[in-house]
């Protein structure tokens, strides 16, 4: 290890700390500082090449090293750097955007609140849902259904609409009004049901929750989807149009968090088309810049939007960087590129497919439990049996108390394979960038198998 590292690594010790991290854990094995990025790749300060199949965190859509969208930070910010969106003033950059927007997302959702980051989108959902229902009369309605497992960010109000066990912990959440209902996902918790049965079977616990906590209390429901830091959860076919179907029959708000699946990561703007679901609200933020700045926001259809534009009054609701004018040119460089490319015709009939078909023969590992992949998202199930679907934690080979896992271990050895992938417990995940080509594709396949025997073969010794 060289000098210049050690001493980056002992300044980042003393004074950083890291989101979703333990410190003591850190502090004994020392930081990975990543240096630089080009395409699909980035490098470690010791000039380790590694093939990012996590996009960064999600974001990085069009790769690392975009040139134009720098350009298009410097520009701005040359020009005016920054203005707020407050006191009845704006400036071209969020005009742009917000029109942009409203032609690329799914029909009718015409209107768009910015935010710096999709935390605080799920935040602007919460009190946005809340607002308009005490425009119209109805102020009970304030109750919100998330899912069990999934993840709406880390702000209160995003981790209590989250149904994450271990977040809820810390800091008494989650917040009043907040219920979950069932995840859909099948390998964990089907059972015996065939995939079909255990879709529409998940779907109508969302209208038993209804029922249960009564129609004039509910204000909405809000789901990935698909779960993605839950461990790339991808719902059965009949799951989403029977939501859909509860959703029309009461008076309720679908929110559709598209943090991660939107701009591109199906094949489509937003996987709310790919679904054919009606949200009225969709959060969003990560690939809208690719990461190069901070942006997020949160769409809204014209049911809402009017409501809240005619009724008059104060929305008491709002960020400094709301609208960013650098982040927004850089988001609108980031569409301009992603249509003048053909991007999404790219994944949708060409890298998508070829992903899928070969991500699915990684199945046939005796580690693999279940291969799952949907555009460019994907899963593999680490397993201690394969017929049962029995973890390894289950038959006391690793617990939940140990340092490390089976999900961990692996991460661990794709680092060292030169792949980035992120483990949910002993769920293996990729999203890759949207510019992943065939090569890179088989590039990550073959990392992917490599991580897989060297797994295998590390956990026999144990």
């Amino acid at each position: 290890m060289n000098e210049e590292l050690k001493s980056l690594q002992q300044k980042d010790k003393d004074h950083h700390l890291h989101p979703f991290t333990d410190h003591l854990q850190l502090s004994e094995k020392g930081t990975r500082v990543i240096t630089r990025g080009d395409g699909v790749y980035i490098w470690d300060s010791e000039g380790h090449q590694i093939l990012d199949a996590m996009s960064g965190l999600w974001c990085v859509n069009l790769g690392y090293g975009r040139k134009e969208l720098a350009q298009a930070a410097f520009e701005q910010m040359e020009e005016l750097p920054y203005y707020n969106n407050f006191f009845q003033c704006t400036h071209p950059p969020a005009i742009e955007l917000s029109s942009v927007l409203g032609e690329v997302s799914p029909k009718g959702m015409d209107h768009v609140f910015f935010t710096s980051s999709g935390s605080e989108a799920i935040d602007t959902v919460v009190r946005m849902v809340r607002y308009y229902w005490s425009l119209l009369g109805k102020p009970d309605k304030k109750i919100i259904l998330g899912r069990n497992n999934a993840y709406h960010g880390s702000t209160i109000a995003g981790a209590s609409l989250g149904g994450m066990s271990g977040m809820h912990a810390q800091g008494d959440l989650p917040i009043p009004n907040i219920h979950h209902i069932q995840q859909p996902y099948w390998f964990a918790e089907g059972g015996d049901l065939d995939k079909d049965t255990f879709g529409k079977q998940v779907a109508n616990d969302l209208e038993r929750a209804i029922k249960e906590h009564g129609i004039e209390n509910i204000a909405g429901f809000i789901a990935e989807p698909i779960q993605g830091a839950g461990g790339v959860i991808i719902p059965p076919e009949t799951y989403w149009p029977e939501v859909q179907n509860i959703i029309d029959r009461y008076e309720i708000l679908l929110i559709a968090d598209e943090v991660i699946t939107g701009f591109g990561r199906l094949g489509d703007w937003f996987a709310s088309s790919v679904y054919e679901i009606k949200p009225d609200l969709i959060s969003f933020a990560k690939g809208v810049t690719s990461g190069y700045l901070p942006l997020g926001g949160v769409l809204v259809n014209n049911r809402v939007a009017n409501a809240i534009i005619d009724k008059g009054g104060e929305f008491a609701h709002g960020f400094t960087y709301s609208g960013h004018p650098a982040a927004c040119a850089v988001a609108l460089k980031n569409i301009e590129i992603i249509e003048e490319e053909k991007i999404l015709d790219e994944v949708k009939s060409k890298t998508a497919p070829y992903l899928k078909e070969e991500w699915l023969k990684l199945a046939d590992h005796p580690l693999v439990g279940e291969a799952r992949i949907k555009g460019l998202m994907g899963a593999i199930e680490l397993c201690a049996n394969k017929e049962t679907r029995e973890r390894f934690s289950s038959e006391g080979r690793f617990t939940s108390l140990d340092e490390i896992s089976a999900g961990s271990l692996c991460r661990d050895l794709s680092i060292n394979n030169g792949l980035v992938m992120r483990a949910v417990g002993d769920t293996m995940i990729i999203a890759p960038p949207l510019i992943i080509n065939q090569e890179q594709i088989d590039e990550l396949i073959s990392k992917t198998s490599k991580t897989l025997d060297d797994t295998l073969a590390a956990i026999n010794k144990t």
